[in-house]
C-alpha cells in the first residue's frame, strides 16, 4: 500500500503528520458487510466476520439474515449460517453482531427464535435471543452457549437467562463470554450486562452458565449514586476479571443522571452457579464475589469502552469543556477519578469533532479514533511525545466501524459503495495497513 507524508499544524494539540495511504476494498457482493465494531479478524488475521443487517426490508436486526466471512487476500466470502427466516414487521429469526474466538475457529453471535419456535416464544426482539456459536470453516456446526427460561410458574432454571442477550464478546483467553442483557419477565428494569462461562451445571443442551454482573436499580426509582444501566460494556484485562461499561446513574442532586465509567470486578475463582437466575418477581442477581467500582466523575462518558492489551489501562469516549466527544484513558484499577496515573493524563485526543470507535493497537502504545469518518493514530507511550496524533485518512469519505487486527497490522472498517446500477449504496468492508513503525520513526 503507498504511503504519503504530510506534515500540518495543529493549533490545539502537537504537531501532526497525515499518514496518507491507499485502501484495499475487501467484499464485493451486492450485500451489507456490517462490522459492528466487534471482534471480527480470524485468529490468523486472514479473514473478517460480518452480518448482511439492512441488505433486506429494513435495518432491524430481526431481519438480516446471515452470519459471514471473507478472506481478506482473495475476497471470497463464505456464508456460516444463514436459517430458514421470515421477513418483515415481525421477523425471525435475526442473525447479527458476530465476534470471532481468540483462539478457535469460530465466531458468537446473537440468534433469535427459529421459525419453528416462534409459535412459542415469539417473533425476534431484543428480550428474545440469545448467543450461539458456529463452526468458521463454513460446515454450519452451532453451539448453543446460553439458555432462554421466561416460565413463570416457577423459578427461572439455575443458569439459563429469561430474556436477550447481545453483543457477545470472548475474554482474551476465550474463557468468558460478556455481554449486554435485557430482561423479559421484569421489563422495568433496563439494560444491564452480564457473562457466562463453561460449567457442567449449564441447563441441558447449553454448554455455558449465564449470570448478570449487575442488578440495576428499576427504573426511576434510583438513588443518588445507583444505576438504573449499563451498557458499552468490554473486557479490559486477558483473563476477563475485570469488565469495564458504561452506567447510567442517578446524579447527587437525585433528579438528573450521569453516565460514568465503572468496572465490575470478576476474580478469576468467582463461582457463577452462586448466581441467582430470578423467578416472575425477582430480578437475577451476580454471583459472590463480583463487586463494582466506579471510575469517573464530572465526565459524560459515551461509546463502547475497550481495556489495553496489557489490562493496566481503560481507554473511552468522553465530553470535553465544549461538549466533543475525546479519547480518555484511565488507570483500570483506580477508584473514583477523572484521572489517570500521574504519567497518563486522562484527555488524550483534542479533536474538533466528535470521535467515535475507539480502539488499542497490541503494542499497548496507541489507540485508534474515527473522527469526521478518517482514522486518527493516538500515541500513548511514556515519553514527551505522549498525545501525538496522526492521521492514517485525510478526505471526505465515511469510515465507520473500525477493528484492528491481532497482529496490528491492519486496520478495518467499513464504507457505503454504490451497486453497479449506482441506485444502492451497500456496506463494504475496506482494510489499511497502519504501519506503526513508520509513524513511530516520526519522533526521532
Amino acid at each position: 500500500m503507498g504511503l504519503t507524508v504530510l506534515s500540518v499544524s495543529c493549533g490545539s494539540q502537537k504537531d501532526e503528520s497525515v499518514m496518507v495511504r491507499n485502501e484495499l476494498q475487501v467484499s464485493f457482493s451486492e450485500k451489507n458487510h456490517a462490522l459492528d465494531n466487534n471482534d471480527n479478524f480470524s485468529p490468523d488475521d486472514r479473514f473478517l466476520c460480518y452480518d448482511t443487517r439492512g441488505t433486506i426490508y429494513n435495518k432491524n436486526l430481526g431481519n438480516c439474515k446471515s452470519i459471514e466471512k471473507v478472506e481478506i487476500a482473495t475476497g471470497r466470502e463464505t456464508v456460516l449460517w444463514e436459517p430458514e427466516s421470515v421477513t418483515g414487521e415481525e421477523p425471525a429469526p435475526g442473525v447479527a453482531a458476530v465476534s470471532w474466538h481468540p483462539a478457535e475457529d469460530k465466531v458468537i453471535f446473537i440468534h433469535g427464535p427459529l421459525l419453528s419456535e416462534v409459535k412459542e416464544r415469539g417473533y425476534y426482539g431484543i428480550r428474545n435471543r440469545t448467543g450461539v456459536e458456529v463452526s468458521a470453516d463454513g460446515t454450519g456446526k452451532i453451539i448453543k452457549t446460553d439458555c432462554r427460561d421466561v416460565s413463570t410458574g416457577r423459578p427461572t432454571l439455575p443458569g439459563a437467562h429469561r430474556g436477550g442477550t447481545h453483543r457477545h464478546e470472548y475474554s482474551r483467553n476465550g474463557n468468558r463470554i460478556g455481554f449486554t442483557y435485557d430482561d423479559f419477565l421484569l421489563p422495568q428494569f433496563d439494560r444491564t450486562i452480564g457473562y457466562m462461562e463453561p460449567n457442567n451445571a449449564a441447563p441441558e443442551g447449553y454448554t455455558h452458565y449465564f449470570a448478570v454482573l449487575l442488578k440495576p436499580v428499576e427504573t426511576g426509582k434510583s438513588k443518588p449514586g445507583e444505576i438504573e444501566k449499563a451498557y458499552g460494556d468490554s473486557w479490559v484485562d486477558r483473563e476477563g476479571t475485570m469488565r469495564a461499561f458504561v452506567g447510567k446513574v442517578r446524579s447527587e442532586n437525585g433528579l438528573d443522571y450521569d453516565t460514568a465509567l465503572f468496572v465490575a470486578d470478576v476474580p478469576e475463582d468467582v463461582d457463577v452457579t452462586t448466581s441467582y437466575s430470578g423467578d416472575k418477581d425477582n430480578y437475577p442477581k451476580p454471583p459472590e464475589g463480583v463487586k463494582i467500582r466506579r471510575l469517573t466523575y464530572d465526565l459524560t462518558v459515551h461509546g463502547v469502552v475497550r481495556g489495553s492489551p496489557d489490562g493496566n489501562k481503560i481507554a473511552f469516549l468522553a465530553e470535553d469543556e465544549n461538549g466533543i466527544k475525546q479519547a480518555f484513558i484511565i488507570d483500570s484499577r483506580s477508584i473514583g477519578s477523572n484521572f489517570a496515573a500521574e504519567n497518563h493524563p486522562g484527555q488524550v485526543s483534542r479533536f474538533s469533532s466528535d470521535a467515535s470507535s475507539i480502539r488499542w493497537h497490541p503494542s499497548g502504545d496507541w489507540v485508534f479514533a474515527v473522527v469526521n469518518g478518517n482514522i486518527a493514530a493516538l500515541y500513548l507511550g511514556e515519553d514527551d511525545n505522549f498525545g501525538a496524533t496522526f492521521w492514517l485518512t485525510n478526505d471526505e469519505k465515511e469510515r465507520t466501524e473500525l477493528v484492528v487486527s491481532n497482529n496490528g497490522n491492519m486496520l478495518a472498517y467499513n464504507m457505503l459503495v454504490p451497486d453497479k446500477t449506482g441506485t444502492r449504496l451497500y456496506k463494504q468492508i475496506f482494510v489499511l495497513e497502519p504501519e506503526m513503525e513508520k509513524l513511530r520513526s516520526v519522533f526521532k
